[in-house]
């Protein structure tokens, strides 16, 4: 993949994205910790699930980390880019899966949304902390030129609303008894989780659908930053 940034600037963009990625995996080893033991002391199926959506967001971290610690080596860079494009776009699906089952298995059980303290401050964390972390990696996969990256900061985009709607279930239900609401947002995100990691798949991590392997484009990227 061609780039036409300095060396040394190519290397601060790589130090950044490596302390994102070591960031994000940090936080998402916490919060799949507290996610999954919070749900199983309430007996709430909905936290346990976000904290499954965490261990898979844990390894699109690993994928991402591996992908920057090779970038010196100009040779291997656009395949092993490729590679991590694709392997993230996997971890998509897996988490597109997940929720189609997590959700329709809610409904069909009319599973009501567990009170919980913890699962509560949790997802309003990750709705302070995913926002914030996904712009910086947007902002490094544009100086790269990385289309891993930035699909990898639309996985991180995606933790924040699914922290939402973690959240508004367990509001919703509190305050009007809607049960069903937390299911079925879930259900309106699979097609979208799963768009993402299909185009991730081919190659393609651009809003314009530009295959990575063939230009870098930066437009989207450039667009989203504004």
């Amino acid at each position: 993949m061609a780039s036409s940034i300095s060396v040394p600037d190519r290397s601060a963009f790589v130090r950044r994205g490596l302390r994102l990625e070591y960031l994000t995996l940090a936080w998402n080893s916490l919060e799949a910790l507290i996610a999954v033991a919070a749900g199983a002391i309430a007996g709430s199926i909905a936290l346990v699930g976000f904290g499954i959506d965490s261990i898979i967001e844990c390894a699109s971290g690993g994928v991402l980390i591996w992908r920057l610690r090779t970038d010196a080596d100009a040779h291997r860079r656009e395949r092993v880019e490729l590679i991590a494009l694709r392997l993230v776009g996997a971890s998509f699906l897996l988490l597109a899966a997940y929720v189609a089952y997590e959700a329709a298995s809610t409904l069909l059980k009319r599973e009501v949304p567990e009170h919980s303290l913890p699962g509560i401050m949790l997802a309003v964390a990750s709705l302070i902390v995913m926002p914030v972390l996904a712009r910086a990696k947007r902002k490094v996969a544009q100086g790269l030129s990385s289309g891993a990256m930035h699909a990898d900061s639309r996985q991180t985009d995606l933790c924040a609303y699914l922290s939402a709607i973690l959240l508004g279930g367990l509001l919703l239900n509190a305050a009007v008894g809607w049960w069903w609401a937390d299911p079925v947002a879930g259900l309106i995100m699979v097609p979208i989780i799963a768009k993402e990691g299909v185009d991730a798949l081919r190659g393609e991590n651009c809003d314009c659908n530009t295959p990575v392997a063939e230009s870098g484009c930066t437009d989207c990227h450039v667009e989203n930053e504004k």
